[in-house]
């Protein structure tokens, strides 16, 4: 995982409580089909707000090995 990726809108994803899911893309370096499939696969930890599909950053971290446990 690319911990320092650029992203859209925060210099620091980490402190954010969700992100989009092309942020969470370029995060894990995967393309945006990919990181698709890994939603619709329940791969990753989601919620809808509006239309819009947004991934939970606390589990992403923890998946990682880069939040507390």
């Amino acid at each position: 995982m690319d911990e320092d990726a650029p992203t859209e809108g925060s210099s620091d994803w980490r402190n954010r409580m969700t992100i989009s899911v092309q942020e969470f893309a370029k995060i894990v370096g995967v393309g945006r089909n990919t990181a698709y499939q890994s939603v619709r696969a329940g791969e990753v930890a989601t919620i809808r707000v509006g239309g819009a599909i947004r991934v939970c950053v606390s589990p992403l971290l923890k998946k990682s090995g880069a939040g507390p446990a």
